[in-house]
């Protein structure tokens, strides 16, 4: 008598919607709660406080209308820490009308992905009502666990947001990337970092903005440089500085570069990304390769890796040292300055700076010879300042109808076909030499090869 009727899938109305009403529920807002970390109450609230990421936040960008009509669809955030991918889930959670659900994944499992699946079909079914869940470290989830998001994303019983600092092609399965739009999210650039802490300065409600805190601006611009584009770390170390350091008498707090240095554990360099002491610090680096002195090539990489210098950056240079300095005297250079640019590539920071250092150290000790790059700077000048030389007609392509009658492609000497695969003949309709190899390593051979073959 008085009890409600089951629904179609055998659940008791009455359980059924308590239970949605339970989930429904919204946790408790933390964003002003002074115990929870800097960098977390600073998080932003809407897409207007959001700071760099232009590429994919501009005003009129894919990802910032998505956000802005409530149509966000499964995305992934894929960039280093510090960046705002949590952030723009945040800003996600505020603007959708949907509900939010979050979860990371170095603590979560598979029953508690079920749970909140189960509990999103029920709620499209009955309350129409979409369910976004965000998977923080979604990388840290093995292709088992990846597999059982698949089906209710392909049907949209969710809409899944995954952040990653891992290469997402690398690292989620490839059935969930097809359903999904890959965002890369850049290190934030210092200006953008200086802004942010300027916010988290000002702002009296979430931020530090009352405290009496007297900011050294060098300390403020170090804070942002040391942090290595990651936010994260500057406002945590800009909370530590300000309230671990004893007020004077006048009750300031004093943030000097000195509290700076120790707050983000780091000491601060002279080394400008944009100014003179980046192009000074990779001249010496460069410059001590060339010279053979091993010592002071690691000495300016530490010095450059410390400061945070791009890995990348470095990797090429040490590239074209060892084709234009060290050249044929040992070929095998190159080919190890390559493998650390793609080993640098894939691995990143902290592990970048072995596979470096050991070129740095293989260019510096091998024999050098400019050789090829002087070769090819005399072949570019005349080019550009001498007359054109034509093809020699027997070098000239001589497989189409007609080459025949042009004297094209006529009387080529195949060297394969003679004695040492080699055969005398004009390659040149004009005398020159560009190319002279030098005495040294492995290019005292290819000099010996060549006279062999030219007496």
């Amino acid at each position: 008598m008085g009890s409600k009727l089951s629904n179609s899938h055998g659940v008791r109305g009455d359980f059924f919607m308590s239970s949605m009403d339970l989930f429904e529920k919204k946790p408790n807002k933390t964003k002003n709660n002074k115990l929870m970390p800097l960098a977390v109450r600073m998080r932003p609230q809407n897409l207007k406080d959001f700071v760099g990421q232009r590429h994919i936040l501009g005003p009129d960008k894919l990802l910032t209308r998505a956000i802005t009509a409530d149509r966000i669809s499964s995305l992934i955030l894929y960039g280093p820490p510090g960046t705002g991918k949590t952030c723009l889930a945040h800003i996600v959670s505020n603007a959708t009308s949907s509900h939010f659900e979050r979860i990371n994944a170095t603590t979560s499992n598979v029953d508690e992905l079920r749970r909140i699946i189960s509990q999103a079909r029920q709620r499209k079914n009955t309350l129409r009502k979409r369910t976004t869940l965000f998977i923080d470290e979604i990388h840290r989830f093995n292709k088992a666990q990846q597999d059982v998001v698949l089906p209710d994303v392909e049907e949209a019983n969710v809409v899944l947001i995954g952040a990653t600092v891992h290469n997402p092609f690398f690292s989620i399965v490839a059935a969930l990337l097809s359903r999904s739009i890959v965002f890369s999210l850049n290190p934030l650039k210092q200006e953008e970092v200086l802004a942010i802490l300027n916010a988290a300065l000002k702002n009296k409600e979430r931020g530090l903005g009352k405290l009496p805190i007297k900011m050294e601006a060098a300390a403020l611009k170090y804070l942002a440089g040391a942090s290595d584009g990651d936010a994260r770390r500057a406002l945590n170390a800009l909370e530590l500085g300000a309230l671990t350091t004893k007020p004077d008498k006048e009750g300031r707090i004093n943030f000097t570069l000195k509290v700076a240095e120790e707050s983000i554990q780091k000491k601060a360099v002279v080394y400008d990304k944009a100014g003179s002491a980046h192009y000074d610090t990779i001249s010496a680096f460069i410059k001590s390769m060339r010279g053979s002195d091993p010592d002071a090539a690691l000495y300016w990489l530490a010095k450059m890796i410390y400061a945070g210098e791009d890995p990348r950056f470095i990797a090429r240079r040490i590239c074209i040292c060892a084709a234009e300095d060290v050249g044929n005297a040992d070929p095998q250079a190159l080919v190890v300055a390559n493998a650390a640019l793609q080993i640098s590539e894939f691995v990143g920071m902290p592990e970048a700076r072995i596979p470096l250092a050991q070129a740095a150290v293989y260019i510096a000790c091998a024999p050098k010879s400019n050789a090829a790059y002087l070769g090819i700077e005399k072949a570019l000048r005349d080019v550009k300042q001498k007359k054109t030389l034509e093809v020699p007609k027997h070098l000239r392509v001589g497989t189409y109808p007609g080459a025949e009658r042009l004297g094209h492609g006529q009387d080529y000497k195949y060297a394969h076909d003679y004695k040492n695969h080699f055969v005398p003949q004009e390659y040149l309709p004009a005398e020159k030499k560009y190319y002279i190899p030098t005495p040294i390593g492995y290019e005292r051979k290819i000099k010996e090869w060549l006279e062999k073959l030219r007496p």
